[in-house]
């Protein structure tokens, strides 16, 4: 095995991570859990803000505002939001691995996650393509925003059980 390479399974990566030197600090440093856990909920919160209030408009609520110029203002914004929110997750993480990657809570939410990122994929490739020619949104389109609301709030359930689980 090479030299700082993760152990094989879960547990083995866990414990590579539990060793490496941004873990260690985020464990032992009083303040640093706290401040990287602000962050990760500032990040968080432009990330769903930018989201819900897109797909709210898609859903038919805030007609006055054209889809095409509250994405153009949105989409920055819930893109640039991921700079805060996945190096501040992955250090969160890194403080308990072990206990999160065996956690069943932990492991929902980031299958909601990943599928949240993957319904928006689907509504930037498919249905939001369609939608930008004609004004109206299709209803492949509201679709997507009703699971993007969803997703997010379930993201978000997960992420405030993780405390009491």
């Amino acid at each position: 095995m090479l030299a700082g390479a993760a152990p094989g399974g879960l547990a083995g990566l866990a414990q590579w991570i539990a060793a490496t030197a941004p873990a260690q600090a985020m464990r032992t440093n009083a303040w640093l859990y706290p401040a990287v856990e602000t962050v990760h909920i500032v990040g968080f919160v432009l990330l769903v803000g930018a989201v819900a209030m897109f797909d709210l408009r898609v859903l038919g609520f805030g007609r006055a505002l054209p889809p095409r110029e509250l994405a153009r203002h949105l989409l920055p914004w819930s893109a640039g939001s991921l700079l805060l929110v996945v190096p501040s997750g992955l250090l969160l993480l890194s403080a308990q691995a072990a206990d999160m990657l065996r956690n069943p809570v932990f492991l929902l939410k980031m299958v909601l996650v990943v599928v949240a990122g993957l319904n928006a994929l689907a509504f930037h490739l498919g249905s939001w393509w369609r939608t930008r020619g004609s004004g109206a949104p299709t209803v492949a389109a509201r679709v997507n925003a009703a699971l993007s609301l969803l997703f997010w709030v379930a993201v978000i359930a997960c992420a405030r059980m993780l405390a009491y689980v």
